[in-house]
Protein backbone atom coordinates (compact mmCIF):
# COMPACT_ATOMS: atom_id res chain seq x y z
CA UNK A 1 0.00 0.00 0.00
CA UNK A 2 1.10 3.61 -1.22
CA UNK A 3 1.24 5.87 2.33
CA UNK A 4 2.68 9.35 2.67
CA UNK A 5 5.97 9.73 4.60
CA UNK A 6 3.97 12.43 6.51
CA UNK A 7 2.21 9.57 8.30
CA UNK A 8 5.15 8.19 9.64
CA UNK A 9 6.15 11.32 11.77
CA UNK A 10 5.02 11.12 15.29
CA UNK A 11 4.13 7.56 15.12
CA UNK A 12 4.35 5.52 18.02
CA UNK A 13 7.17 2.92 17.68
CA UNK A 14 6.36 -0.19 19.82
CA UNK A 15 9.06 -2.73 20.60
CA UNK A 16 7.81 -6.60 21.79
CA UNK A 17 7.81 -5.39 25.55
CA UNK A 18 6.81 -1.88 25.26
CA UNK A 19 7.22 1.79 24.19
CA UNK A 20 10.01 3.27 22.99
CA UNK A 21 9.58 6.44 21.19
CA UNK A 22 8.07 7.87 18.58
CA UNK A 23 9.56 8.23 14.71
CA UNK A 24 11.52 11.80 14.23
CA UNK A 25 12.55 11.60 11.09
CA UNK A 26 12.88 8.80 8.07
CA UNK A 27 16.14 8.48 6.50
CA UNK A 28 16.32 7.45 2.77
CA UNK A 29 18.98 7.32 -0.08
CA UNK A 30 18.62 8.92 -3.48
CA UNK A 31 20.52 5.59 -5.22
CA UNK A 32 17.62 3.48 -4.99
CA UNK A 33 15.05 5.54 -3.33
CA UNK A 34 14.57 3.37 -0.53
CA UNK A 35 13.60 4.20 3.12
CA UNK A 36 16.72 2.41 5.39
CA UNK A 37 16.03 3.82 8.34
CA UNK A 38 13.23 5.17 10.81
CA UNK A 39 15.16 7.78 13.65
CA UNK A 40 13.13 7.71 16.61
CA UNK A 41 13.35 9.82 19.46
CA UNK A 42 13.41 7.89 22.58
CA UNK A 43 12.63 10.65 25.09
CA UNK A 44 13.32 10.05 28.73
CA UNK A 45 13.02 6.56 28.37
CA UNK A 46 17.21 6.29 26.74
CA UNK A 47 17.54 10.29 27.91
CA UNK A 48 16.47 11.41 24.54
CA UNK A 49 18.79 9.86 22.63
CA UNK A 50 17.98 8.65 19.14
CA UNK A 51 18.17 5.69 17.78
CA UNK A 52 17.98 3.89 13.93
CA UNK A 53 15.40 1.51 13.03
CA UNK A 54 15.48 -0.59 9.78
CA UNK A 55 12.59 -2.01 8.22
CA UNK A 56 13.96 -5.25 8.48
CA UNK A 57 12.89 -4.43 11.97
CA UNK A 58 9.20 -3.42 11.28
CA UNK A 59 6.30 -5.61 10.96
CA UNK A 60 3.43 -4.32 8.48
CA UNK A 61 1.07 -2.09 9.94
CA UNK A 62 -2.67 -1.48 8.82
CA UNK A 63 -3.48 1.36 7.03
CA UNK A 64 -4.20 4.53 9.57
CA UNK A 65 -2.48 3.19 12.28
CA UNK A 66 -0.15 5.63 14.04
CA UNK A 67 2.12 2.90 15.75
CA UNK A 68 4.90 1.17 14.54
CA UNK A 69 5.46 -2.51 15.88
CA UNK A 70 9.21 -3.58 15.29
CA UNK A 71 10.32 -6.95 15.98
CA UNK A 72 12.70 -6.30 18.99
CA UNK A 73 13.02 -6.05 23.03
CA UNK A 74 13.26 -2.69 24.26
CA UNK A 75 16.47 -4.57 26.25
CA UNK A 76 17.98 -4.34 22.05
CA UNK A 77 16.92 -1.03 21.31
CA UNK A 78 18.44 0.00 24.50
CA UNK A 79 22.45 -1.54 23.53
CA UNK A 80 22.31 -0.64 19.98
CA UNK A 81 24.99 1.54 18.71
CA UNK A 82 23.88 5.39 18.84
CA UNK A 83 24.00 8.08 15.97
CA UNK A 84 24.04 11.87 15.80
CA UNK A 85 21.65 13.11 14.17
CA UNK A 86 22.86 16.22 13.29
CA UNK A 87 25.59 14.87 10.47
CA UNK A 88 24.65 12.56 7.46
CA UNK A 89 24.65 8.60 8.31
CA UNK A 90 28.20 7.40 7.57
CA UNK A 91 28.87 3.97 6.12
CA UNK A 92 30.35 2.94 8.98
CA UNK A 93 27.82 3.83 10.75
CA UNK A 94 25.47 1.58 9.03
CA UNK A 95 27.71 -1.34 9.29
CA UNK A 96 27.81 -0.94 13.01
CA UNK A 97 23.81 -1.20 12.88
CA UNK A 98 23.68 -3.91 10.77
CA UNK A 99 26.57 -5.57 12.23
CA UNK A 100 24.78 -5.76 16.24
CA UNK A 101 21.01 -7.00 14.53
CA UNK A 102 22.84 -9.50 12.36
CA UNK A 103 21.12 -7.72 9.34
CA UNK A 104 22.32 -8.18 5.53
CA UNK A 105 23.60 -5.72 3.89
CA UNK A 106 21.29 -3.45 1.47
CA UNK A 107 24.27 -1.96 -0.56
CA UNK A 108 25.97 -4.51 -3.28
CA UNK A 109 22.93 -5.89 -5.18
CA UNK A 110 20.69 -5.77 -7.72
CA UNK A 111 17.56 -4.70 -5.87
CA UNK A 112 16.42 -2.14 -3.18
CA UNK A 113 17.71 -4.45 -0.66
CA UNK A 114 20.48 -5.85 -2.10
CA UNK A 115 19.21 -9.50 -3.69
CA UNK A 116 15.55 -9.05 -2.50
CA UNK A 117 12.81 -6.55 -3.57
CA UNK A 118 11.54 -6.33 0.48
CA UNK A 119 13.43 -6.12 3.33
CA UNK A 120 12.79 -9.72 4.73
CA UNK A 121 15.44 -11.27 6.59
CA UNK A 122 14.71 -14.63 8.66
CA UNK A 123 17.02 -15.42 11.65
CA UNK A 124 17.34 -18.86 11.42
CA UNK A 125 18.84 -18.87 7.95
CA UNK A 126 20.90 -16.25 8.85
CA UNK A 127 24.30 -17.82 7.29
CA UNK A 128 22.41 -18.09 4.01
CA UNK A 129 20.83 -14.65 4.12
CA UNK A 130 23.80 -12.24 5.32
CA UNK A 131 25.80 -11.02 3.23
CA UNK A 132 29.45 -10.69 4.36
CA UNK A 133 29.47 -6.96 6.23
CA UNK A 134 33.15 -5.52 5.83
CA UNK A 135 35.48 -4.69 8.46
CA UNK A 136 34.88 -1.52 10.17
CA UNK A 137 38.54 -0.57 9.18
CA UNK A 138 37.93 -1.62 5.60
CA UNK A 139 38.15 1.16 3.14
CA UNK A 140 34.54 0.34 2.04
CA UNK A 141 33.39 0.21 5.21
CA UNK A 142 33.06 4.36 5.05
CA UNK A 143 32.02 6.46 2.72
CA UNK A 144 33.68 9.81 1.65
CA UNK A 145 32.30 13.08 1.75
CA UNK A 146 31.28 12.87 -1.80
CA UNK A 147 29.78 9.91 -2.06
CA UNK A 148 26.67 10.20 1.13
CA UNK A 149 23.28 9.05 -0.34
CA UNK A 150 21.49 9.17 2.73
CA UNK A 151 19.80 12.09 4.31
CA UNK A 152 16.47 12.87 5.81
CA UNK A 153 13.43 13.59 4.03
CA UNK A 154 12.62 16.25 6.00
CA UNK A 155 16.12 18.50 4.74
CA UNK A 156 14.89 17.26 1.18
CA UNK A 157 11.33 18.85 1.28
CA UNK A 158 11.34 22.07 0.33
CA UNK A 159 14.22 21.61 -2.41
CA UNK A 160 13.90 22.98 -5.56
CA UNK A 161 12.73 20.93 -8.45
CA UNK A 162 14.31 21.69 -11.28
CA UNK A 163 13.02 20.40 -15.02
CA UNK A 164 14.73 19.65 -18.24
CA UNK A 165 13.75 23.61 -18.99
CA UNK A 166 13.87 25.32 -15.27
CA UNK A 167 12.01 25.20 -12.18
CA UNK A 168 8.49 23.81 -11.48
CA UNK A 169 8.37 23.97 -7.73
CA UNK A 170 9.58 22.30 -4.69
CA UNK A 171 9.24 18.95 -2.92
CA UNK A 172 6.47 18.92 -0.76
CA UNK A 173 7.03 15.63 0.37
CA UNK A 174 7.29 11.50 -0.38
CA UNK A 175 5.06 8.52 -0.89
CA UNK A 176 6.10 4.87 0.05
CA UNK A 177 5.69 1.82 -0.68
CA UNK A 178 5.14 0.30 3.26
CA UNK A 179 6.07 -3.41 2.01
CA UNK A 180 8.83 -2.68 -0.10
CA UNK A 181 9.81 0.33 1.76
CA UNK A 182 10.49 1.96 -1.82
CA UNK A 183 9.88 6.03 -1.94
CA UNK A 184 7.58 5.64 -4.95
CA UNK A 185 6.79 9.23 -5.81
CA UNK A 186 8.20 12.64 -4.80
CA UNK A 187 5.23 15.30 -3.97
CA UNK A 188 6.26 18.27 -6.02
CA UNK A 189 3.91 21.78 -5.31
CA UNK A 190 4.28 23.88 -8.29
CA UNK A 191 1.81 26.51 -6.74
CA UNK A 192 4.71 28.59 -6.07
CA UNK A 193 5.70 29.45 -9.58
CA UNK A 194 2.72 29.08 -11.23
CA UNK A 195 -0.57 30.93 -10.80
CA UNK A 196 -3.29 28.54 -10.74
CA UNK A 197 -0.26 25.78 -10.05
CA UNK A 198 -1.03 22.26 -8.22
CA UNK A 199 0.60 19.19 -6.07
CA UNK A 200 1.69 16.53 -8.80
CA UNK A 201 3.57 13.50 -8.01
CA UNK A 202 6.97 12.48 -10.08
CA UNK A 203 8.09 8.91 -9.61
CA UNK A 204 11.31 8.80 -8.00
CA UNK A 205 12.66 6.34 -11.21
CA UNK A 206 12.23 9.96 -13.58
CA UNK A 207 14.68 11.71 -11.10
CA UNK A 208 17.83 12.42 -12.47
CA UNK A 209 19.59 13.30 -9.42
CA UNK A 210 19.77 15.22 -6.11
CA UNK A 211 22.19 18.06 -5.86
CA UNK A 212 22.53 18.56 -1.77
CA UNK A 213 24.34 21.44 -2.61
CA UNK A 214 22.09 23.23 -4.54
CA UNK A 215 19.44 22.02 -2.78
CA UNK A 216 17.76 21.12 -6.10
CA UNK A 217 15.91 18.05 -7.40
CA UNK A 218 16.50 17.60 -10.90
CA UNK A 219 14.24 15.76 -13.35
CA UNK A 220 14.21 15.01 -17.71
CA UNK A 221 10.94 15.68 -17.68
CA UNK A 222 9.59 19.54 -19.35
CA UNK A 223 8.04 22.27 -17.61
CA UNK A 224 4.98 21.80 -20.05
CA UNK A 225 4.53 17.94 -19.57
CA UNK A 226 4.43 19.14 -15.60
CA UNK A 227 2.04 21.35 -16.13
CA UNK A 228 -0.33 19.18 -17.55
CA UNK A 229 0.54 15.92 -15.32
CA UNK A 230 -2.77 14.74 -13.62
CA UNK A 231 -3.59 16.61 -10.24
CA UNK A 232 -2.38 14.51 -7.07
CA UNK A 233 -5.09 14.91 -4.36
CA UNK A 234 -3.44 14.05 -0.45
CA UNK A 235 -6.99 13.10 0.85
CA UNK A 236 -7.53 10.25 -1.54
CA UNK A 237 -5.60 7.22 -1.28
CA UNK A 238 -3.90 6.23 -4.50
CA UNK A 239 -4.65 3.14 -6.35
CA UNK A 240 -3.00 1.77 -9.55
CA UNK A 241 -5.48 3.17 -11.85
CA UNK A 242 -4.29 6.62 -10.79
CA UNK A 243 -0.58 5.28 -11.18
CA UNK A 244 -1.25 3.26 -14.21
CA UNK A 245 -2.91 6.55 -15.76
CA UNK A 246 0.06 8.71 -14.56
CA UNK A 247 2.24 6.66 -16.27
CA UNK A 248 0.26 6.40 -19.26
CA UNK A 249 0.52 10.61 -19.21
CA UNK A 250 4.25 10.73 -19.24
CA UNK A 251 4.68 7.53 -21.60
CA UNK A 252 6.29 5.66 -18.82
CA UNK A 253 6.74 1.92 -17.75
CA UNK A 254 5.02 1.04 -14.42
CA UNK A 255 7.60 -0.53 -11.45
CA UNK A 256 5.07 -2.51 -10.83
CA UNK A 257 5.24 -4.99 -13.34
CA UNK A 258 8.87 -5.66 -16.01
CA UNK A 259 6.75 -5.01 -18.59
CA UNK A 260 4.10 -2.54 -17.39
CA UNK A 261 0.62 -2.61 -18.55
CA UNK A 262 0.65 -0.31 -22.12
CA UNK A 263 -2.12 1.66 -21.57
CA UNK A 264 -4.92 2.45 -18.72
CA UNK A 265 -7.75 0.35 -21.11
CA UNK A 266 -5.25 -2.44 -20.76
CA UNK A 267 -4.94 -2.89 -17.08
CA UNK A 268 -8.89 -1.87 -16.41
CA UNK A 269 -9.28 -5.10 -18.59
CA UNK A 270 -6.62 -6.98 -17.01
CA UNK A 271 -7.87 -6.63 -13.19
CA UNK A 272 -11.72 -7.11 -14.40
CA UNK A 273 -11.02 -10.72 -15.82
Amino acid sequence: MLRSIKGLHGCTVNAIDGDIGKVDQVYFDDEMWAVRYLVVETGRWLNERRVLISPYSIRHTGPGSNVVHLNLTQQAVRDSPGVDTHRPVSRQNEVECLRYYNYPTYWGGPNIWGMGAYPKFDPTNAATDLAPLPLLNEPQAVRSPDDVHLRSTDEVSGYRMDAVDGAIGHVSGFIYDDQAWAIRYLCIDTRSLWHGGKEILLAAHWIEGVDWLAKTVTTRLTQDSIRLSPVYDNAIPIHRSYEVALHEFYGKQGYWSEAGPASLSEYVQSTAT
